[in-house]
Order: C-alpha cells, then structure tokens, then sequence
C-alpha cells in the first residue's frame, strides 16, 4: 500500500434536513487495496457516510479527497467517472433486464469492447454466467447482490463502496457474497464495506471504523477491533456467531 491514501474523509458533517447533520465531524480514510469496514449501531450514520461520499449527500462542513482531488459537493456520474462505484442495499439491479443487459449498463459511460469485461465479471461470478439470458427480478437476493457488484464492477473502478451487501440474505448466502467481496478485494479493487454483521466484516477487513452518533467512536485493524472488549460489548454482541 502507499502512504497516500486513496479516500480521505476530515472533519465532515453531513444529514438529509438542513440543520439536522447526521455526520458531526467524521474522519475517515482508506488505501489503495484496502479492505475497511464500517460497522456501528442503526442510526450511526453508516450509509449516510457511503451516501456523502458517493456524491448522493453534500457535506455542509468539511473535506472530502479521491486519488489526491477535492469531490466534495460533486455529482455522482462525475464522481464515477474519477474511478468510484457505489452499490446500494436496494434498488441495485434492473429487474426488467437480463443479467447480461444488467452488465452491459453498468459500462454505459465506457467506449471499449463489453465482452471482455462481461467475461471477466463471469468468471468472478460463475452464477451469473449460467443465469446471463434471465431476468434480473427472477433471481435470488445472493445472485442479486453478486449482479449489483459485478454492474459496478464493468466501470473497473478504483473504489468500490458496498452499502449493506449482506442485508436479508440466509447464512449461505452471506458467506458466498463475503467471499466474492474477498476476492475482488484481493484482485486489486478498494473496498468500503458499510456492514450491519459487524463480525464477519471486521474479520475479513484490514481495517475497521466503528461509527456512534454520526462520529467515528474507534478506528484500527479490523482483528483488533474484534478482539477489543470495549467493541466487543457496545457493538457485537448482537451479531455474534459464537
């Protein structure tokens, strides 16, 4: 990793009613193939900070800075085309359209050759290849999940930020989705995994942000965290799998 990071976050206060920030003095930061996990209580600000980041929110105090460059206040397609995805928890796929034709508008913004793009997102996903004629509506919350990284994915982004990915899927499913999440990790791709299974993100990240009352309570490597008993009382005994 190089020293610089790739998303830095400082002093950001962010919400949805003008007065009424949800954010109060965030700092954040992640590195180029970096793992992070963004865990804390319902209500901690978790996807108010993916939202301030992507450009769905503007942060009314602070700064925030992609590969070096203030995108602060910038809009969403502007922001994508720096080299950052975001993947909602719902509403993350076109239901009407094939998996296929899900891939090929993820790329809209792209003028290169889809197919082997297309492949490489079907070799990553093995499921969606064999379900790449059906529509998107018919498939499983997994296999929706898997669709809504691999549509992001055909951007090749530097950043990708995940938004709840494990929200309403079974315990299988959960493991194959934190899986895949691993291994585009590991393919070259940050990562800002904003997680209610605070456990299993924090076991899978190099570093974790525990986030209270809109401020970023604890920070470090996510096995510390785990382990950390103070973390452990206030925010996992709820998602506990032992």
């Amino acid at each position: 990793m190089t020293n610089d990071p790739i998303l830095l976050v400082e002093d950001v206060y962010a919400g949805y009613v003008k007065d009424l920030d949800i954010l109060q003095g965030v700092n954040f930061k992640i590195y180029p193939a970096e793992l992070v996990a963004v865990i804390g209580p319902n209500g901690a600000g978790k996807s108010t900070l993916a939202k301030t980041i992507f450009g769905l929110l503007n942060p009314h105090r602070g700064k925030i800075t992609f590969k070096g460059e203030s995108i602060g206040g910038l809009k969403s397609d502007r922001i994508v085309q720096r080299g950052m995805c975001y993947v909602p928890q719902i509403a993350n796929v076109f239901p009407s359209l094939t998996v296929e034709e899900n891939l090929e508008m993820g790329a809209f913004i792209r003028n290169v050759r889809l197919q082997p793009l297309k492949e490489r997102i079907f070799a990553t996903f093995p499921v969606l290849a064999k379900r790449r004629r059906q529509r998107a509506g018919t498939l499983s919350g997994g296999e929706r999940q898997m669709l809504a990284m691999g549509k992001a994915l055909m951007l090749e982004p530097s950043l990708l930020l995940l938004d709840e990915p494990s929200a309403a899927l079974s315990p299988i499913l959960v493991n194959n989705v934190f899986e895949q999440i691993k291994q585009i990790n590991q393919d070259g791709t940050a990562i800002v995994l904003v997680e209610q299974n605070a456990r299993k993100a924090l076991e899978m990240s190099h570093r974790g942000y525990v986030l209270e009352a809109g401020r970023d309570r604890f920070t470090g490597p996510g096995i510390e965290l785990l382990n950390d008993p103070k973390v452990g009382e206030l925010y996992l005994g709820a998602t506990s799998t032992h």
